[in-house]
């Protein structure tokens, strides 16, 4: 796998970036982009499966995708203080890959994982262009942030038609089975109840709005760019 990417999504835990933005990362993996994503923690806390099997699931999940590169911090599940170590290892990780546009779950989820996941990111983001933070690795300056939703949508700033990529998606969220099919050996949790039946309904009902079969739609705290012609 690549050591540079074009774009880097940051997810909490693994399956999140699936969750959010599958789909588009297929998308723009196809055309050619390099794409990677980075999982923050490990997922040791999660009620049911285990940190091995959900590095398999997230590796069977990246080739769904089309992605060049995965990563995992282990920073700690449950564990996301935003401390200046915690920001200090994603910059490294910006810094090391050089993405142009950087993703990060949504600001207000229902998880307190993925909320702190976005301030860790954007906090990493706006550090990395510093020249006199981490001064023995070259400064990046990332054109965009944007924030992609998990349990809940809210304003959405942007969307893309995935129409034509869903099945990706599919394949993305159903290699974590451990996480979203039920079973003898598993705990009863929102996400092996229908959650990822929810998930495609929410990107049916956000395409629908453009005569398109399926989107994923995405927040922007900055003005984003828009060519008319």
């Amino acid at each position: 796998m690549t050591d540079r990417v074009d774009m880097l999504a940051f997810g909490a835990h693994p399956d999140d970036v699936e969750i959010g933005m599958a789909a588009t990362i297929a998308k723009h993996a196809q055309a050619g982009v390099r794409f990677g994503v980075c999982d923050l923690t490990r997922a040791e806390m999660s009620s049911n499966g285990t940190v091995e099997l959900r590095q398999r699931e997230a590796a069977e999940a990246s080739e769904a995708m089309g992605i060049v590169y995965r990563s995992c911090l282990g920073l700690p599940d449950r564990g996301l203080t935003g401390s200046p170590d915690q920001i200090a290892a994603i910059v490294r990780e910006i810094r090391k890959l050089r993405p142009r546009i950087v993703f990060a779950p949504y600001w207000n989820d229902r998880h307190p994982d993925h909320n702190a996941a976005s301030r860790l990111v954007e906090e990493a983001v706006f550090n990395a262009k510093l020249r006199r933070y981490m001064p023995e690795l070259e400064p990046v300056q990332v054109e965009q942030i944007f924030f992609y939703y998990i349990n809940d949508v809210a304003e959405v700033d942007l969307v893309v038609n995935v129409s034509d990529w869903y099945e990706a998606k599919r394949r993305a969220l159903s290699a974590y089975r451990s996480q979203f099919e039920p079973g003898p050996d598993t705990v009863a949790t929102p996400l092996n109840q229908r959650y990822v039946e929810n998930v495609e309904a929410r990107d049916r009902l956000l395409g629908g709005q453009r005569g398109w079969s399926h989107a994923e739609g995405f927040a922007a705290k900055r003005p984003v760019e828009v060519r008319l012609f």
